[in-house]
């Protein structure tokens, strides 16, 4: 999503019916999977603040709900992002843990 996001903001020939930061933004559901295992850098991060910030703020006059999976805790989210990432995290966010076993690596075991 991020390296979309980027691409997008970066591309001299914006097609408004392509503007994949417009839907990220606006999106009744953003569902962002498995948060930590993509590779980061600054521009990453920017984009990731953005997003969260205008989603949790209703910076788009919208109202928006925002899930996100990761196999972080929140000590690691503050390690691996920046605190005002982590901040809004930790601050705006229900935080659920789900325990069991991981049924990609049980099924493996089965067949």
């Amino acid at each position: 999503m991020l390296e979309s996001v980027i691409d997008y903001k970066l591309s001299k020939n914006k097609n408004e019916s392509e503007n994949i930061y417009k839907s990220v933004l606006e999106a009744d559901l953003l569902i962002i999977d498995d948060l930590g295992t993509e590779s980061l850098n600054s521009m990453k991060l920017s984009e990731l603040f953005t997003i969260l910030n205008t989603r949790i703020l209703n910076l788009n006059n919208k109202i928006t709900k925002t899930i996100i999976s990761t196999n972080l805790n929140i000590n690691e989210i503050f390690s691996n992002y920046e605190e005002r990432i982590g901040s809004r995290i930790a601050g705006f966010y229900d935080i659920y843990f789900f325990f069991g076993d991981d049924l990609r690596f049980k099924r493996n075991l089965n067949s």
